[in-house]
């Protein structure tokens, strides 16, 4: 007689990679940093052209706040605190934010 075999089928792990949470850049409006700066802050750090930048400017400017853009976590905190620095490196108060995204 001969013996037998017991076969277990192979069962692969499957890595499932969740797309890390994203956060939005939020441009707040002050009174007191020149329109100008703040486009030529807008296409130096978010590589915005000359009228998008505009509109997103005037868009803070009429509403308080706008959002910017949408980008992984670590990558909307450097560039919000790299936005804020050149701001602040002028002595304006200017002022970008994140939140997580809904």
């Amino acid at each position: 007689m001969a013996a037998k075999t017991v076969e277990k089928p192979q069962t692969k792990t499957v890595q499932k990679t969740e797309r890390p949470p994203l956060y939005k850049v939020i441009l707040l409006n002050d009174d007191y940093t020149p329109r100008e700066f703040v486009v030529l802050v807008l296409r130096a750090v978010f590589r915005m052209n000359e009228s998008h930048a505009y509109q997103v400017m005037m868009t803070a400017h009429q509403r308080g706040a706008c959002v910017i853009a949408v980008y992984a976590r670590d990558v909307a905190e450097t560039k919000a605190k790299e936005a804020t620095e050149l701001g602040k490196s002028k002595g304006y108060p200017l002022f970008f934010t994140t939140e997580p995204e809904q």
